[in-house]
């Protein structure tokens, strides 16, 4: 089983249920310690896209992993504290993950504007040279973003947006999830059985 320590960014953009498929595979699928940091507008989307009732990044990191298989360990970072862990370069991390990523979120790392924890942590990703996968769920795209995705591009960082294939002819909500789950984890070099790769 893989080890990865990641940071993990959960910003306020719709599309809360693939935070959660994430959390979940890279419980069961890897090894190792990952340091999470979710926003006030993540925890208040949460809320609303999956009809629940947590108001704490505890009480959201419970809701989704508990009971959930797997040894993963995760350390919640707080959103506002920029002196945080994650937010040194000497920190050892393999990489991070924003899921969802909100536009302003994106904007602030694609102009190096370190505004909160998350942003902060994106930005020494991309000094450190390490993988930076951001997952933004937006439609249509103004011009704005559209450049500051280049942007980020053009820096080192991937940009995987939240459009799951069809291809392995989902029967649930969850499949779209774990299809974007594994699309990040093998960037990751994580094997998985999240779904059937494309055999021609």
């Amino acid at each position: 089983m893989k080890t990865l320590n990641l940071v993990i960014g959960v910003s306020g953009a719709s599309g809360a249920l693939f935070g959660r498929e994430f959390l979940r595979a890279l419980k069961a699928l890897t090894a190792g310690k990952s340091s999470l940091i979710v926003s006030p507008a993540g925890l208040r989307v949460y809320n609303q896209e999956m009809q629940r009732n947590v108001s704490t990044p505890e009480e959201y990191l419970a809701d989704i992993i508990s009971g959930a298989p797997g040894g993963h360990e995760f350390e919640l970072e707080d959103h506002k504290n920029i002196g945080a862990r994650p937010a040194s370069g000497s920190a050892p991390y393999d990489g991070m993950v924003i899921l969802p990523c909100s536009m302003k979120t994106l904007a602030g790392i694609a102009h190096g504007y370190t505004s909160s924890l998350i942003e902060r942590a994106a930005d020494v990703a991309l000094k450190e040279r390490r993988r930076l996968i951001v997952c933004p769920r937006e439609t249509p795209y103004s011009l704005i973003h559209l450049r500051n995705m280049t942007s980020l591009t053009e820096a080192g960082g991937i940009v995987l947006p939240i459009s799951p294939g069809y291809y392995q002819k989902p029967q649930h909500l969850e499949d779209l999830g774990k299809f974007i789950a594994g699309r990040i984890l093998s960037l990751f070099g994580v094997d998985h059985s999240l779904f059937a790769a494309w055999k021609g």
